[in-house]
């Protein structure tokens, strides 16, 4: 009977560590390589353009005849990435990964005119924005277990831009000169390329996903991804400025080229509407023409869903 027992005891302590062995895997690192498709999940008004508000206008005759508000954001478009995974245990795990993000393009302002320019001065003109970014994104891994070499996960984590900014283009066709007065005198083809740089920020991710083995090393991924986060405006840069297709950066003040974006604007601050410039007939044109322009600060949204597919590399 004893004998009996102590072999009963032995057969389920063996059990027990097969099971052990099974479920609990060595630690381990992983690599991971893999592109994304992103949609976005949140639209809201983009910002003031240049002085534009976010707006789609159209003019017939010099008259408004529609206008809507020009909404959106820049979650939508492709990414790719590698990240780096260390295993604590079967169940949890953490990984870090370095992304590139390009955004797809989004109109930010526009006014369509059948007149070159109306005699209230509006004239045609589109602007378009589009955000690439190099981010960090460190998570918290939880793996639900494998079965027939299927192994699901979630996780969570935080997304840290380390690097990027928001081009936005504006083709117009504008007046570029002007009489004693303050009427235009001429039009023509107007381009300028704006950067915004943007102030720290820190997102939120989540994602659920799950792997399948190809072999003892190598698996195929794939992740259904969740982000949401909005980045401020830091400073903006006028890095290109044409007039009918000729370089004209050059005729631009400071106040044109460089903005500063603030929480607040008072009579402290370079702005035409609150120091303008009576001497010029340009109101964009400032009293300190030298110093950088103070303009209000404005955020804009990267929110999106998007997946992921990919190879995975276990040592």
């Amino acid at each position: 009977m004893k004998k009996n027992l102590f072999l009963l005891g032995l057969m389920v302590c063996s059990m027990t560590m097969v099971a052990q062995t099974e479920t609990q895997k060595p630690e381990s690192w992983y690599f991971k390589l893999g592109g994304s498709y992103f949609l976005q999940t949140a639209a809201t008004e983009f910002p003031t353009v240049g002085g534009n508000l976010p707006l789609d206008r159209t003019y017939v005759g010099g008259k408004l005849v529609s206008e809507e508000s020009v909404t959106g954001s820049f979650g939508e478009g492709f990414r790719t990435g590698v990240t780096a995974g260390y295993r604590f245990n079967a169940r949890l795990g953490v990984e870090l990964g370095v992304n590139y993000y390009t955004s797809n393009d989004k109109t930010m302002a526009q006014t369509r005119s059948d007149v070159p320019i109306t005699p209230a001065g509006v004239y045609s003109f589109k602007s378009v924005g589009q955000i690439t970014a190099f981010d960090l994104a460190p998570a918290l891994v939880l793996f639900l277990g494998e079965h027939k070499g299927f192994e699901p996960y979630t996780k969570v984590g935080v997304l840290v831009p380390i690097h990027g900014d928001l081009e936005i283009t504006t083709d117009a066709y504008a007046p570029i000169a002007f009489a004693p007065t303050g009427a235009p005198i001429a039009f023509g083809d107007v381009r300028s390329v704006d950067k915004v740089k943007p102030n720290p920020t820190i997102g939120f991710v989540a994602a659920l996903g799950t792997s399948y083995k190809l072999g003892k090393n190598i698996s195929v991924f794939a992740e259904l991804e969740y982000r949401n986060f909005t980045v401020h405006g830091k400073t903006k840069e006028t890095t290109e400025f044409t007039v009918n297709g000729k370089d004209a950066l050059a005729t631009r003040t400071t106040a044109q080229i460089h903005t500063n974006y603030r929480s607040k604007l008072d009579v402290n601050s370079n702005n035409p509407l609150f120091n303008p410039n009576t001497a010029t007939p340009d109101t964009k044109d400032t009293t300190r023409p030298n110093d950088a322009m103070d303009e209000l600060s404005s955020y804009v949204g990267i929110s999106g869903l998007g997946l992921t597919l990919g190879l995975k590399y276990s040592l």
